[in-house]
């Protein structure tokens, strides 16, 4: 709770830093108070509190994700010296809506009522839907911004009905008393409207993380987004997204899962053949990591799907080490595409000659994203596959073994432009803070391919 409180009053102080003079205050600031919030935020570690009547619990599960999520913020920010360096003047506002988003993200995280869930999806939804749109004279960005504030508004609909149809059978929006209910009436038949009312829910959140069927907003919104705001809705939004999903499950339907179960498995399927398959036919390197991140979706589902007591470290290692190679791979592309043209391949080709730096930070994410061994997705990997096995969920495994090695194939194809094509332009000029935080990304990569144990078995 005070990880909220403090979010609060340093995004509203951080607002007041954009009347000075000069924003370039306002970087440190945030970095600062970001750093605040997430030493403070380990304070509730092993020290579990509840607030407003039960509604919303700071737990260890909270405490871990809600970490992941301030830590990813923390990673992006540094890419964002275009914005300073142009002196724009609503770089206060963006990083004030960025630190009011989380709020949302936390509470998505420490929901103990699915009202606080519906409140938290929509904090971190319209500020998503704002940034989004915030390249006002960039038509791709309003574009952007139309699609998925229409998307979402429909998806969010879908949810409040299914959040509506389960208090009217349970008669609670407290998880514990519906976890109650569908246990008890699971012997005697469930009711219609329960029914109705989780695939709803499922649906609804199925959108929010981009699993497909619902993907389809995906490639658009994050083509059109500003990168430095694809990187944090990639990650944050997903983060967040994931941990909710896996609390509904795990806390509120326990007792249904041999109704929701076929479900979530055929969407987890299917996210990871469309995420994979479409990835591979992209031209465009923001697209393609619209389309992994829809795959990573996948991979997420599967601990999900495998319900035992090894998915949730796995799915907080797994957000954690796709968290941080995702951003490293977005903080690349921010820094070639702010001087070079396009967002193609091509605009990679010879980096490695120009930018050593920056084709080796590129190359660490890549390997990190496809699973290759020594990275933190190779062990993300086996331990959601661990946990699927467990379950005895062999089979989906096989198919995400399958499409993982066709996810080898998309993303070495920017290692191959950096290394093996001539160069598409001069160097590309990185700042020093933005070149520190490449470094660090991928030291983080291979500590965490090369001591899993050391972030595994936390919850």
């Amino acid at each position: 709770m005070t990880s909220i409180i403090l979010l609060s009053v340093f995004g509203i102080i951080n607002l007041f830093l954009g009347f000075l003079k000069s924003n370039k205050i306002i970087l440190p600031a945030v970095i600062l108070f970001l750093a605040i919030v997430f030493g403070v935020n380990f304070l509730d570690w092993n020290n579990p509190q509840s607030y407003f009547n039960g509604m919303l619990t700071i737990d260890n599960f909270a405490v871990a994700f809600s970490a992941i999520m301030v830590l990813s913020l923390v990673l992006i920010i540094p890419f964002s010296h275009k914005y300073i360096s142009e002196g724009n003047p609503h770089l206060a506002e963006f990083f004030s809506i960025l630190m009011f988003s989380l709020v949302g993200g936390i509470m998505m995280v420490s929901y103990e009522n699915i009202i606080m869930l519906f409140l938290g999806i929509e904090i971190l939804s319209i500020a998503m839907y704002v940034l989004a749109g915030s390249h006002k004279k960039e038509l791709r960005s309003n574009e952007a911004a139309l699609k998925y504030l229409l998307m979402g508004s429909f998806a969010t609909g879908i949810l409040l009905f299914g959040v509506a149809l389960i208090y009217g059978a349970s008669g609670s929006f407290n998880i514990t008393e519906i976890a109650s209910f569908s246990a008890n009436t699971t012997a005697t038949g469930l009711m219609p409207m329960m029914e109705v009312g989780v695939l709803l829910v499922l649906v609804g959140i199925s959108f929010k993380i981009g699993a497909a069927p619902f993907h389809f907003w995906t490639p658009d919104v994050y083509e059109g987004t500003p990168t430095l705001f694809t990187a944090y809705m990639s990650t944050v939004v997903k983060t967040a997204g994931i941990a909710a999903f896996y609390k509904l499950v795990w806390a509120v339907f326990p007792g249904l899962n041999e109704f929701w179960y076929p479900t979530l498995v055929a969407i987890t399927v299917l996210t990871l053949i469309i995420g994979n398959v479409g990835a591979a036919v992209q031209a465009s390197f923001k697209r393609m990591m619209a389309y992994s991140s829809i795959a990573h979706a996948g991979y997420l589902l599967i601990a999900l799907t495998s319900f035992n007591d090894y998915s949730q470290n796995a799915i907080l290692f797994y957000a954690l080490s796709y968290t941080v190679a995702t951003i490293a791979a977005f903080g690349v592309l921010k820094l070639v595409s702010d001087q070079r043209e396009g967002e193609t391949y091509e605009m990679f080709n010879g980096l490695g000659r120009t930018n050593p730096l920056l084709a080796f930070s590129m190359t660490v994410a890549m390997c990190s994203l496809a699973s290759i061994p020594l990275t933190g997705g190779f062990f993300a990997k086996f331990f959601i596959f661990g946990a699927a096995i467990e379950a005895g969920a062999v089979w989906l495994v096989v198919v995400a073994i399958l499409m993982s090695a066709v996810s080898i194939y998309y993303y070495f194809r920017v290692v191959m432009a950096m290394y093996m094509k001539e160069p598409a332009g001069e160097k590309v000029a990185v700042d020093g803070f933005a070149a520190f935080m490449l470094i660090v990304l991928s030291i983080f990569t291979f500590v965490l391919g090369l001591f899993p144990g050391w972030f595994n078995n936390w919850l």
